[in-house]
């Protein structure tokens, strides 16, 4: 059983216990969400100038759109406002700053009706973030910045949460995915060749989920939750930010959601600072947890 829990006035102890066992929570836009949603529709329309950006597919031509798309996401992504916006976000969620760590805010992209969904605006099939080196003990935090529609929102597939499926994520090493990889996103339109993890046999991707946040609100999941990026048909290009976050005492008591199919080497560990001073995770654990997924005993013995 998956259960969604709505605007729930839980600890943060508690709500991450929850998500590690595959429950969902949902809250209401916030003071600091609004915030940190208004800035990236400052971004966005400074990008988009007189063009509607959830219209501006249908009058320009897809490489122009992903050219735009190359120079605004980083923008969001690195410019010093998110390193004041996200750690206000997260104390008013009832997170530990002295303890919690995150990752940069990333703006992401869905198009409708298959017009860009490789590379830059990459439509991610159904996965699980711990196929990619996440950690177990990884939460999501996904944000609408404009109002979405179930046609393009993103689903979650619970019958796999502890239901292991078969997958690609033995080939995948983040360091190497970093080094070869993650640069030449906007490059690939029309068809993505680079080799990320993915299912390897059929998946039923009904009974689905599909949580439909107003803008600005908060959608949490563990990173071993299965989802994916739902066909887009509203019409509309569906802007969104998130991040992830993982608490100190989780990581080193290795505290986290179970391994039921991930076979992947490295560790985001590194990408993730405190929210207090931005220091990053201590090198130590980061390199225990790189031993422990290469030692996996799901690992294939060939790998």
């Amino acid at each position: 059983m998956t259960s969604v829990f709505s605007n729930a006035a839980l600890d943060d102890d508690t709500r991450r216990g929850l998500i590690f066992q595959g429950e969902l929570f949902v809250h209401s836009a916030t003071p600091a969400s609004r915030a940190l949603v208004g800035f990236a529709r400052e971004l966005v329309a400074e990008a988009f100038g007189d063009r509607d950006p959830e219209t501006a597919q249908h009058e320009m031509e897809v490489g122009a759109f992903a050219a735009l798309l190359a120079d605004l996401k980083p923008r969001f992504i690195h410019h010093p406002r998110c390193r004041v916006l996200l750690p206000a976000l997260l104390e008013e969620m009832g997170c530990d700053p002295s303890r919690t760590y995150f990752d940069v805010p990333r703006l992401r992209t869905s198009t409708s009706d298959d017009y860009l969904t490789t590379g830059i605006s990459y439509a991610f099939h159904p996965h699980r973030d711990c196929w990619y080196s996440a950690p177990f003990n990884q939460v999501n935090w996904w944000i609408p910045v404009f109002g979405i529609v179930p046609e393009n929102a993103m689903a979650f597939h619970p019958r796999y949460f502890d239901r292991p499926v078969r997958n690609g994520s033995a080939r995948y090493d983040y360091a190497e995915w970093n080094r070869t990889s993650r640069q030449s996103a906007a490059s690939h339109i029309g068809t993505d060749t680079r080799d990320q993890p993915k299912p390897e046999e059929p998946v039923e991707l009904d009974p689905q989920i599909r949580i439909v946040p107003e803008a600005g609100g908060l959608l949490i999941f563990s990173g071993a939750q299965f989802h994916s990026t739902v066909p887009n048909t509203s019409g509309r290009t569906r802007f969104s930010i998130d991040f992830r976050t993982v608490h100190l005492d989780d990581v080193r008591a290795h505290r986290g959601a179970p391994n039921v199919d991930a076979a992947c080497t490295g560790t985001t560990l590194r990408d993730f600072v405190r929210a207090t001073d931005f220091e990053r995770m201590p090198e130590d654990l980061a390199v225990d947890y790189e031993k422990r997924a290469h030692d996996n005993p799901l690992r294939p013995a060939s790998a």
